[in-house]
């Protein structure tokens, strides 16, 4: 191609024109539709939920599990406002999200050197989150024990509010994880199966939503948009469509 061109076109400009040209002469062989109105949509068309066909633990032994829904019951305890951590579904939320690609970070990058880093600087342990519940819980076990004789699950609450807060300080070692790590990521997790949408398998029967008061995943406000500074009490909704979803563990 010369390399005349006209002033201040280049010859990217000209190559993208005649690019864009074919393409529409293509559609138009082609009988190209328009799409008018809304387009047809279902939830989930790209990118749907992990389906579980169990009721059961997918990632968890039932002995894990009882120690999980310990420590969640205590994170979040049941009050005048709402259910429990494991009432609401959040130790079924955490072994969903384990059992899915969070569980192994596959989509991270999770290639070393692994150093300690500054608290600016994130997470930089080398263990995935499968690995920080399954050696989180042994240490656990393998420490009350050793110094109650018995599981976590079966301590007072008392006796469990310390231990946790021994976790999170750090005062208390785990074998073969920090405890401050383990404590981190469970504490992260409950927070997030209480309030995410039922349909991952914790905030059961949209209890901190309806606690909160939050509307869920309405598809369109439009309706109340200039509903300014008015009580509406509306239902919260899921993203799967349902005023609930119920999960059996």
């Amino acid at each position: 191609m010369s390399k005349k061109t006209l002033p201040g076109v280049t010859r990217r400009q000209i190559l993208t024109f005649t690019a864009a040209s074919a393409v529409l002469g293509a559609a138009k062989a082609a009988n190209a539709v328009s799409l008018k109105g809304t387009p047809v949509w279902s939830p989930f068309d790209a990118s749907p939920p992990p389906q579980i066909e169990t009721d059961g633990w997918v990632f968890f032994t039932d002995a894990e599990a009882a120690a999980l829904e310990a420590i969640v019951d205590r994170l979040i305890p049941a009050d005048e406002l709402s259910v429990g951590g494991k009432d609401a579904g959040c130790a079924v939320f955490i072994d969903r999200q384990l059992a899915g690609f969070y569980g192994t970070y596959s989509r991270l990058y999770m290639k070393g050197p692994f150093q300690p880093g500054t608290p600016e600087q994130g997470d930089q342990s080398p263990l995935v989150p499968q690995q920080r519940y399954r050696l989180g819980l042994a240490g656990l076990e393998q420490y009350t024990q050793a110094e109650h004789k018995k599981s976590f699950k079966d301590l007072t609450g008392e006796q469990q509010d310390a231990i946790l807060s021994g976790l999170q300080a750090g005062k208390i070692a785990l074998n073969g994880i920090d405890s401050k790590l383990f404590f981190d990521i469970a504490l992260k997790n409950t927070m997030e199966g209480f309030f995410a949408d039922p349909i991952y398998g914790g905030n059961r029967n949209m209890v901190s939503w309806k606690m909160l008061g939050f509307p869920g995943a309405r598809y369109d406000y439009r309706e109340y948009v200039g509903k300014h500074n008015q009580k509406l009490d509306l239902e919260p909704l899921s993203i799967s469509g349902g005023d609930a979803w119920k999960i059996k563990s």
